[in-house]
């Protein structure tokens, strides 16, 4: 597994964080370690996923998200 940090634009509440965390759990391969307003850190498994399908993820259900740290 390896970790992966993103940033998150346009999360206002705790809804926003369930609605990142679920989608975020839907890939294959990733474990959501932590969501917060503005931050998500997963892990994920690099035989099954990788970092631009995270973000895909996220983006696609209306937020902005890049890679962070």
């Amino acid at each position: 597994m390896q970790d992966f940090v993103m940033k998150i634009g346009g999360m206002h509440c705790n809804s926003c964080i369930n609605r990142v965390t679920k989608a975020l759990e839907k890939v294959d391969g990733v474990k959501v370690n932590t969501v917060t307003i503005g931050l998500a850190r997963v892990s994920y498994d690099p035989a099954k996923t990788h970092p631009q399908s995270l973000l895909d993820a996220v983006n696609n259900i209306g937020f902005t998200a890049t890679h962070g740290e």
